[in-house]
């Protein structure tokens, strides 16, 4: 019942951002996909865990899981840079959001967790190729990485030893989407935006490259 109530509400909020965005039929198709692939996810997670209540942390996230979708429609639609950057951005605040809200009402959860920081690499990903069609392929890497990353562990075993938490890590992490919204609006010049996007990813690949180093010398 849990698991259906997720994915109901997941739908209804992914409805309710797209109807006043407008996309085309690509962009309801993509729209719609990625918000069946996210409430599948939800639900096999809160299935898994035996969880008895969604939690508001979880209502909060799926709401900017549904902006998420909507960002992808449209970039399928090709719609304007300031359209795509504003509902991005709005998606990004709501990251502040959530989990304030796990913890002032003690909802948090590994499920929330992740699903929390799934909808973050997912928002990369897309912003990344929008981005990448102006500036150039290599910034998919931006979106790439976390994904490289995860089938590497699934070969090698050391590197699913998680790392141990870093203040560092996540402000890498918040700034890429900064980043990539700054250059998805279109408001910076071509030439500082490929400075910008091209700093922003030197400095993810450290980070990923020094967690990397820590988990070899603890494999």
């Amino acid at each position: 019942m849990l698991a259906l109530r997720a994915v109901g509400v997941g739908l209804a909020a992914q409805v309710a951002v797209l109807v006043p965005l407008g996309p085309g039929p690509r962009g309801w198709l993509a729209g719609l996909a990625v918000a069946v692939v996210v409430c599948g996810a939800l639900a096999a997670g809160l299935s898994r865990t035996g969880a008895v209540t969604l939690g508001a942390a979880n209502l909060v996230t799926l709401g900017r899981a549904a902006l998420v979708g909507g960002v992808t429609a449209l970039v399928v639609d090709a719609r304007s840079a300031p359209l795509v950057a504003g509902v991005a951005a709005v998606a990004l605040m709501m990251d502040f959001v959530d989990g304030q809200v796990a913890r002032r009402t003690g909802t948090e959860s590994s499920v929330g967790a992740r699903f929390d920081m799934e909808i973050d690499a997912f928002l990369l990903l897309v912003l990344s190729g929008y981005v990448a069609l102006s500036v150039g392929w290599w910034v998919l890497a931006i979106g790439a990485w976390r994904y490289v990353y995860l089938v590497a562990s699934r070969v090698v075993r050391w590197l699913r030893r998680p790392p141990p938490p870093s203040l560092a890590r996540k402000t890498v992490a918040a700034a890429q989407g900064v980043v990539l919204v700054v250059a998805a609006s279109g408001l910076l010049p071509r030439l500082l935006t490929v400075a910008v996007t091209a700093v922003a990813l030197a400095v993810l690949t450290l980070s990923f490259l020094r967690d990397i180093r820590w988990q070899y010398r603890h494999r």
